[in-house]
């Protein structure tokens, strides 16, 4: 079928989307995307039908009963049997009250038939598919029909008890199956947070088992589970931008459902407007986390947590630029890449410090002098002590700093020269023989040692930071003590500290570390 969607800012075509069995509607908060829906809703006329299980379990107290809808069955059926009136408030509640007054109706036409000698098959209701479909979800639970109510018991109680000890899960799935029964002939369903009260186990399965009691229908959910918008499997996705109330109009894209972003990415970024900056760690733990969003200011920074989580949101994201237009860029610690690996990287966006790790970051001498001034210590006395100190670490494990460099390089120049073709096993066999001639890694790890050596020998701090791997070196080295700070959590923080400021010294630490990155301007 045809599903029409609203007005596309600064554009005059109709805009209608064809065959459409599955859509979902994307957008961060704030930008037009439920006055979308309801915008749809409407250009659907006699055809929108609308769930939302949140609604459902409240009390309604909106004056407007859309046609079709629950509300609107429950009350024509009131007029229409006044012997069996209810006062039910919530939507929930009405449709148990539709479900079980239909059934009412079906048996006693049933027992009509029989008593005219009419032979027949009992009737499958409304309320025997919902009580069903909500076993199978929830195996445990059983539903009983006793005295023109519903009640429900557990194996592992004797007791009966009423809707209202049901959870909200539980609610909500009785009422997403039962209630989808009654959408009219080619309904356009919209689901609103079909992620509401619904366990993320269940999730796919559910909703996949509802779309298949009405193939007549197309259903559009109003989300923000980019997870589970994945799932659909004949899915539009339209990605709703911003809103224009002056022209009724919304700035959206419909996107191929093929999203590779995780969803709190993604929705993070949508709600974003400044470009995007993928780097390791998390959020609470790691020095990355914390530090580059007050160095990076103009840009939304994600934590993902591993450097290749980092590098394939990069390239993602860059794919999909033609929907969104904004630059995406990665960090990644620099660990012991050589320049050729450093330079494949940042030509594919990705920015590589010229520091082994991030830790390394806070020993840069900008960053030092930076926090000793801040502190009312002499800024180069404190450098020159950190220096020696982080020299003289360096010199104690020159040869094993080299031996994790070259072990690093000869694993990648492993599983480049082992990646080809092989006639047979006793070609592989005899690749392999000569491998180590032909990577040497006894003359990689004597030049790695001549050119450590070299380091120490200028007293090149620069270059020993770029190539040291030591997590203990940040506290090891006392550039806390010389800050007059008792530990290495505390210079992190006061470091952090000064950034928020956003004084003289905020800004020498931001120059020294971009500088560490090549930059002089932000990425």
């Amino acid at each position: 079928m045809e599903l029409p969607l609203p007005k596309k800012i600064n554009s005059t075509e109709k805009m209608v989307l064809t065959d459409a069995r599955q859509v979902t509607v994307i957008g961060a908060n704030g930008s037009g995307k439920t006055r979308f829906c309801n915008q749809m809703m409407k250009l659907c006329g006699d055809k929108a039908f609308r769930l939302c299980a949140m609604r459902a379990m409240f009390p309604d107290t909106s004056a407007e009963v859309l046609p079709g809808s629950i509300s609107d069955i429950f009350n024509k059926l009131n007029e229409s049997t006044p012997l069996l009136k209810s006062l039910a408030n919530t939507e929930f509640d009405k449709l148990v009250h539709i479900m079980l007054t239909e059934e009412f109706h079906d048996l006693m036409s049933y027992k009509a038939h029989l008593l005219m000698n009419e032979q027949l098959e009992v009737p499958k209701t409304k309320l025997d598919t919902t009580v069903k479909m909500w076993q199978e979800v929830f195996p445990k639970n059983k539903v009983l029909r006793e005295n023109g109510k519903l009640l429900f018991s557990n194996e592992d109680s004797t007791d009966q008890y009423s809707s209202l000890r049901l959870s909200d899960g539980e609610k909500a799935v009785l009422y997403y199956i039962g209630a989808v029964q009654y959408a009219m002939p080619g309904a356009v369903v919209l689901v609103d947070d079909p992620e509401t009260f619904i366990h993320s186990s269940i999730m796919t399965p559910l909703w996949n088992v509802i779309e298949e009691i009405r193939p007549d229908c197309t259903f559009v959910y109003n989300t923000h589970n980019l997870e589970f918008a994945s799932t659909r499997i004949d899915n539009h996705c339209v990605w709703v931008k911003s809103f224009d109330p002056a022209n009724m109009a919304w700035d959206y894209e419909v996107m191929n459902s093929s999203i590779h972003l995780s969803e709190s990415i993604y929705l993070e970024i949508l709600g974003s407007r400044k470009p995007v900056l993928f780097i390791e760690g998390d959020d609470t733990h790691s020095i990355d986390g914390k530090l580059y969003p007050l160095i990076f200011r103009d840009y939304t920074v994600k934590p993902l947590g591993s450097c290749n989580k980092v590098i394939e949101s990069v390239r993602s994201f860059n794919n999909l630029q033609s929907f969104h237009h904004l630059n995406s860029w990665g960090i990644v610690d620099r660990d012991r890449r050589d320049a050729k690996e450093v330079e494949y990287l940042r030509a594919k966006k990705i920015l590589v410090p010229d520091v082994a790790e991030v830790e390394n970051i806070l020993l840069l001498e900008g960053v030092i002098k930076a926090v000793a001034r801040h502190r009312k210590k002499n800024p180069d006395e404190v450098f020159m002590r950190v220096k020696r100190s982080v020299l003289r670490m360096f010199n104690s494990e020159l040869r094993q700093q080299a031996l994790q460099h070259v072990r690093h390089r000869v694993k990648n120049d492993v599983e480049k020269r082992i990646d080809k073709r092989f006639t047979n096993i006793g070609a592989l066999e005899e690749h392999m023989v000569d491998l180590v001639n032909e990577i040497d890694p006894r003359s990689i790890y004597e030049g790695l040692c001549r050119q450590f050596h070299t380091y120490l020998q200028n007293g090149d701090y620069a270059s020993v930071l770029r190539v040291f791997n030591q997590k203990s070196m940040l506290p090891d080295c006392n550039v806390a003590g010389l800050m007059g700070l008792s530990d290495k959590k505390s210079y992190i923080q006061t470091v952090l500290g000064i950034l928020k400021t956003d004084g003289p010294d905020a800004e020498a630490i931001r120059t020294a570390i971009k500088s560490c990155f090549g930059l002089t301007n932000p990425c």
